[in-house]
């Protein structure tokens, strides 16, 4: 029987101050978008704007009106029972411009030369999929699974999901949707989440295996602390504070959040597969992973992933190819995991899927109930270990007294 679960799914939306109007040349949106040089993104143009690929956006409707998205959105769907049958009606009582934010980052077009967003593959088309968190006629788990495999039958190659379920297991009914997925070479692509919105550890569907999960960096590429989370599933970091975006109605915002980080990597996924077009799903993703510009420890690490995206590298360097996805197999993961009593429980009632309150501009691992995270183990583990260690030079001290006492008692 499947339960209906009342886990909290948080569109990481950390959010947002209007932009004034711009000039009619060069305006300060465009000149916003820091990370399209410093990423190598408009350096891979050269090679490729990611025409042919479609990016599946499933978030709470992308608005295909405004000036930046007309003639991207080229599809879509509403599985929250609240929208409408194109999914380009934004949903949701809060957050419902979160949708075309992202979709603007991942393939706006711009407003004519170099004005209005541009997303890193404008090229590219997009699927408009929406969802309503905690609203709508099916339970949140069930729409997103329901979404996830319609994206994949009506052709999207990149799956984008700029939300987090909070905890760090997931419903079976995603094992099903996710495997779909990865066995069409459907890449999908996921948020970390924002300590600032209340995500302090990595949660579902960016602790799944096979997602490209990503984490966000300020534009000094350092980690961010309040626009990012953490965790040993982290495939690679991309710009997660003073974004720009586009709202439903073509205005235009500054955010901050994983949820821009997400679609920047969605976009750059889609130059590497109009590039590469006979790569399956392990090959892209290992294209993006292999030449991610190391920002942390030696390999990957649970700030960065395997580094800082780089773009132009993803598109053009020399790679070979890789039999398995470098960032594990769903499959693998089920037959070694899963368990009949394993479907996660549901919260404590009252607690709904929900897009977070904003925050003022200015960590785990699929294996989580198996092992403890590395946040776990610092928090925890190691002091724990320290009062351990005390312990036994107390006791042993304690037991060497007595000893010395019995035998000066036996010499009198």
């Amino acid at each position: 029987m499947t339960r209906r679960v009342a886990a909290a799914v948080v569109l990481g939306l950390v959010a947002s101050v209007a932009l004034g109007a711009a000039p009619a040349s060069a305006d300060a949106v465009r000149d916003g978008e820091y990370w399209l040089d410093e990423y190598g993104i408009r350096a891979a143009w050269a090679t490729t704007q990611g025409a042919g690929i479609t990016i599946a956006v499933i978030d709470t409707g992308v608005d295909g009106s405004v000036p930046e998205l007309r003639g991207a959105v080229t599809g879509g769907a509403d599985f929250s029972g609240l929208g409408s049958s194109n999914g380009q009606t934004p949903v949701g009582s809060t957050g419902s411009d979160h949708g075309t934010m992202v979709a603007s980052l991942a393939a706006g077009r711009g407003t004519g030369g170099d004005n209005g967003v541009i997303g890193s593959a404008p090229a590219a088309n997009i699927l408009s999929v929406s969802i309503g968190f905690g609203e709508g006629t099916m339970s949140s788990d069930d729409q997103i699974a329901a979404a996830v495999k319609w994206s994949v039958d009506n052709g999207a190659d990149i799956i984008n999901m700029s939300l987090t379920r909070n905890t760090i297991d997931w419903p079976e009914s995603w094992d099903d949707a996710f495997l779909y997925a990865a066995e069409h070479d459907v890449v999908v692509v996921a948020a970390a989440g924002n300590r600032g919105s209340g995500t302090t550890q990595v949660g579902a569907p960016a602790t799944m295996p096979g997602v490209l999960t990503v984490a966000g960096v300020d534009a000094a590429g350092e980690a961010s602390f309040d626009a990012s989370s953490q965790g040993i599933t982290i495939a690679v970091a991309a710009p997660s504070e003073n974004l720009v975006g586009v709202v439903p109605g073509g205005g235009h915002v500054r955010w901050n959040g994983t949820s821009g980080a997400a679609p920047i990597v969605s976009g750059i996924v889609a130059l590497v597969m109009a590039a590469h077009p006979g790569l399956d799903a392990a090959n892209v993703i290992n294209r993006v992973v292999s030449t991610a510009r190391d920002a942390g420890a030696a390999g990957a690490d649970p700030i960065y992933g395997f580094g800082l995206v780089d773009a132009a590298a993803a598109v053009t360097a020399s790679v070979p190819t890789v039999g398995a996805n470098p960032m594990g197999e769903l499959s693998e993961w089920i037959t070694l995991y899963r368990r009949a009593d394993s479907t996660p429980a549901p919260l404590p009632s009252g607690v709904p899927y929900t897009v977070p309150e904003p925050i003022a501009l200015a960590p785990s691992s699929p294996l989580g109930t198996l092992l403890p995270t590395v946040n776990e183990l610092r928090v925890a583990g190691i002091p724990l270990l320290v009062f351990a260690v005390f312990l036994a030079i107390a006791g042993a001290a304690v037991a060497l007294g007595i000893r010395r006492t019995k035998r000066a008692r036996k010499s009198e």
